[in-house]
């Protein structure tokens, strides 16, 4: 699979690129970020997945979060892709903010017109990583997964789904119950129809209570003045009733003085490289 870069800088002693790509999944051109330490010049090192949320780009994280110099520090190349399938010229998508362009919500859609180009599930779990392990000196062996508000739903869900394929998962306000809240009602009637029990393959909430995978230890963080959390769209008393219950280790930190931006990203973003690096360099 043919990688256009797009561009390249210095950063911390390692290289910020991003690249263009030809994706089998949403047939259609797509973009990633991938930070590559220092340490991957002499050799392979661990990967960590970071997926957005709604409206992002590759770019956001990349230039807002301030992950690189962690990243450095423990040597981990960190791949950040974009949001959604771009320029699908599908009728509607880009019509509101929280629902197609933008908003892929890290599903593989089954309705129509959306089915063919957003399967972002596949993308982020088979495809990128196929192309990451291909590319770049990267161990196959040691990944990780973590994103914020619906990147934090999408990767709460792909460690849920997939035991064992990640060492970590750690998330930022997430979107935890998806099936319960505005956002993911929206997205999920769109994207995999009226039929609500198949939504619940998508919802971290409900994997949860249904996991018996290997031991996952999950960190996250979120703003206790996140006007997401107030309104009811992220629910993570839920998510944490539901891994108390079924005995799975979680850390909450409720982060007093918090929003839902990238200054509380920034300020915990150090933390959540090194819950990975522990599992990543063990």
């Amino acid at each position: 699979m043919a990688l256009k870069q797009i561009s390249s800088n210095r950063c911390f002693g390692g290289l910020q690129k991003v690249f263009e790509h030809d994706s089998v999944e949403l047939k259609c051109k797509m973009r990633f970020a991938v930070y590559l330490p220092p340490q991957a010049e002499s050799g392979k090192c661990p990967a960590l997945y970071w997926l957005s949320g709604l409206t992002c780009t590759e770019q956001n994280f990349i230039s807002k979060s301030g992950f690189q110099q962690a990243a450095s520090e423990h040597g981990l190349v960190v791949i950040a892709p974009d949001t959604s399938p771009r320029g699908c010229n599908i009728k509607g998508e880009d019509d509101s903010w929280d629902f197609g362009t933008g908003a892929g919500f890290y599903v593989n859609a089954t309705e129509d017109p959306w089915k063919t180009n957003y399967r972002m599930y596949s993308y982020v779990t088979e495809e990128l990583p196929q192309l990451i392990n291909a590319n770049f000196p990267v161990d196959p062996q040691r990944m990780s997964i973590f994103g914020h508000s619906m990147g934090g739903h999408g990767a709460l869900i792909c460690a849920l789904k997939n035991p064992g394929k990640y060492k970590s998962v750690s998330a930022f306000a997430p979107i935890c119950n998806p099936v319960l809240c505005p956002w993911g009602k929206k997205a999920f009637s769109g994207y995999l129809g009226p039929d609500q029990s198949k939504w619940k393959a998508y919802d971290a909430t409900s994997l949860v209570t249904s996991y018996s995978g290997s031991q996952i230890d999950i960190l996250i963080d979120q703003g206790k003045d996140d006007e997401f959390l107030s309104n009811g769209q992220l629910l993570p008393d839920n998510f944490i009733a539901a891994c108390t219950e079924k005995k799975i280790p979680v850390v909450f930190r409720l982060q007093e003085g918090y929003d839902h931006s990238y200054y509380f990203i920034a300020t915990f973003i150090t933390d959540h490289i090194r819950h990975h690096a522990k599992y990543l360099n063990a």
